[in-house]
Formats: C-alpha cells, sequence, structure tokens
C-alpha cells in the first residue's frame, strides 16, 4: 500500500506488519496478495463491532472472500475458556475450514483470542491481526503470543502462533479514549526503557501523537528483533515482560478493573524503584519513569500490600520452580533480566513499594 511503513518478521512464519492510514478500506486487497479468496471469520468485540466491522467485510467481500463475524462482549472479563469455546463452537458452525482465515480486529484481548482459537481450531488455521488499539498496534498483535486467562492467572494458556499478516490502520485510534490509549503508551514507554532511550524521550512529555506512525514502527521493529532472536521465549524475550510480573499481579488482584496498560505502568515504575534499592539502577531512574508516565496521564503506585502482590507474583507463568524471572531496569536504554527466588519475591515487592 502507498504511503504505509512496512516491517517483516522472519519468525516460524514469515510475515509483513503494514502501518499507515487508510489501511481498512484497502484490506480485502491487501489480504488478497498473501492469501487466496477464502472464507474469512472475524472476530472482534461489540465495541469494535459497532465501529469497523462493516467496513472491514465490506472490503473484503469486494476482493472476494466470504465473510462470517463473531463479536464477544467487549473487555478483559471475556477473556476465559468459555469465550473460546463458544468462538472454536463458532467456527465449526459456520464450517470454517483449514483453508480458510480468521481476522482478528481489535485490541489485545480480541488478537490474543482469536489468535489462539486460529492456534488450535482443526490444529491450526491463518489468522490476520487488525489492531485498533495503541497497545495492541505497538505491541501484542506482533509476535505471536495468544492466551487466555484462568482464574489463577492471566495468559496461563495460549500458545505461540505467528499470524500471516498485520495491517495496523492508524486512523483506528483517532475513536480511542484517552485512557485506553494510555495502556498503550505504557507498552511505548517500556520499549524505550528496555532499549531505545530517544522514543523514551519522545513519548515522555506525553506530546507525540503527529507521529504515531513512525512510534509504532519503532516499537514494532524493536519486537521483531527480539521475537526473531528467541520466538519462543526462553531468554532475550523476557525483556518484553518489564514491568508485566508485578503488573499482571496487580491486575489480577483488581479483578481486571485496572487495565493491561496501567497495570503495567504501574509495575514499570516499582520494579524500577525496587532496582534503584537493588542497587542495580542508577539513581534517579524510577522518578524519570513516574514522570513520563504521569505526563502521559498513567498510574505510578497501587494501593496493596507486598504480600497481595506476591501471592499474583508466585502464580506467574515465568515462574521456574523455586524461581521466578524479574526485569530490573539499569538505565534508560538498558534492562537486566534477574532471577529472584520465589522466597526473596515479598521483600522484593517491600523494596518496590517503600
Amino acid at each position: 500500500m502507498e504511503n504505509s511503513r512496512k516491517v517483516v518478521v522472519k519468525a516460524s512464519t514469515e510475515y509483513a506488519i503494514l502501518i499507515g492510514r487508510g489501511i481498512l478500506e484497502n484490506l480485502g486487497e491487501e489480504v488478497k496478495k498473501r492469501i487466496q479468496p477464502c472464507k474469512a471469520a472475524v472476530i472482534t468485540d461489540t465495541t469494535v463491532e459497532k465501529l469497523y466491522a462493516a467496513q472491514v467485510e465490506k472490503s473484503l467481500q469486494e476482493a472476494g472472500f466470504t465473510t462470517c463475524r463473531f463479536a464477544y462482549p467487549a473487555g478483559e472479563s471475556s477473556k476465559h475458556i468459555g469465550t473460546l469455546s463458544d468462538m472454536l463452537e463458532f467456527l465449526a458452525e459456520e464450517e470454517v475450514t483449514r483453508q480458510d482465515i480468521i481476522v482478528a480486529l481489535g485490541g489485545g484481548v480480541c488478537g490474543d483470542m482469536a489468535g489462539f482459537a486460529a492456534a488450535v481450531y482443526q490444529r491450526g488455521i491463518r489468522f490476520v491481526q487488525v489492531p485498533t488499539t495503541f497497545l495492541a498496534a505497538v505491541d501484542s498483535s506482533v509476535g505471536g503470543k495468544t492466551a487466555i486467562d484462568l482464574k489463577a492467572g492471566k495468559n496461563m494458556a495460549g500458545a505461540f502462533y505467528q499470524p500471516h499478516l498485520v495491517l495496523c490502520d492508524v486512523d483506528t485510534l483517532d475513536t480511542l479514549s484517552e485512557e485506553v490509549f494510555a495502556d498503550g503508551i505504557a507498552e511505548t514507554l517500556k520499549y524505550g526503557v528496555i532499549g531505545d532511550a530517544e522514543l523514551f524521550e519522545k513519548t515522555a512529555g506525553g506530546d507525540f501523537r503527529n507521529n504515531l506512525e513512525e512510534i509504532i514502527e519503532t516499537c514494532v521493529k524493536m519486537k521483531r528483533d527480539i521475537v526473531m532472536e528467541d520466538e519462543f521465549d526462553t531468554g532475550l524475550r523476557q525483556l518484553l515482560n518489564l514491568g508485566h510480573t508485578l503488573g499482571h499481579a496487580i491486575e489480577k488482584r483488581s479483578g481486571f478493573t485496572i487495565t493491561h496498560g496501567h497495570a503495567v505502568a504501574i509495575g514499570m515504575h516499582l520494579i524500577a524503584k525496587a532496582a534503584e534499592e537493588k542497587g542495580l539502577a542508577e539513581a534517579g531512574l524510577a522518578e524519570k519513569i513516574k514522570i513520563a508516565l504521569k505526563n502521559n496521564g498513567l498510574p505510578v503506585s497501587i494501593d496493596y500490600s507486598a504480600e497481595e502482590i506476591t501471592e499474583g507474583v508466585l502464580k506467574d507463568k515465568k515462574r521456574r520452580g523455586g524461581e521466578i524471572s524479574f526485569v530490573f531496569p539499569t538505565k534508560i536504554g538498558h534492562c537486566e533480566i534477574v532471577k529472584i527466588p520465589v522466597e526473596e519475591v515479598t521483600e522484593l515487592a517491600r523494596k518496590a513499594l517503600k
């Protein structure tokens, strides 16, 4: 597509990420360039359905695809095995085959669930990610992590399953509330902290909306490089969990009333404080992160005890036996992965909350 930015991921599946404006209008043709017209099952939530589902289906149909649609109630509370089951039953009822595709139209929850459905339905069918939130655009639509939540914790059941194409229409971000947009800012600042001080500075002041395509491309390229080196999250890719171990515990503890990006923001500030307390980070790092988060309307603290946070952390999927990997920022643009014994997690949480 003219004027769109293109990033290519060479993982177990090679695929392109297109970033630009007006992409939804040409979505069908872009998919057709890579996938022969077939049945396209559009999976979305009830909020995004009202905004974009008809336009996406029309574009697909004009390119020769037949379409069907599954919409689930919007929100993290739908990200469970019941919704996944309904999704799979829908695909079967619509007689979707292995020659057909799923189009995941929505934010991170949609991409995670539709991607998981694609991974397990008939042992795997192709899917296309169409992120409509800033968080999904800069992070979750790329890299092939798919999942649902279990009662024990977030993203506890899932699969590594790469999409065949990612189409990011920046125009869709114009309809986001400030709160939902801020979820993506948290992930963008995360990329800055783990490996790009310039990106952090561009985003830290809160005035960067004129550069959204460039910022999305920067984040996606960083994730692309990490995923291509460590697709299955055994080493380097764990850097992308900065703020997430504490953040997931906070998110779960709140009953998901605190959104993912807001929880990650709190987690990132807390782990920076802990890194300073442990002597791993340069002085003032936590304050820099705190100011950047506050400038972007994100929270930096939580009224939970160290014990309450520890309870969630110990159920985290990053636990390996008696240890949990934490990502500690050392300065803006650099982090280290450190394994912490489970018996030291409460003390770590106390340092973070100090």
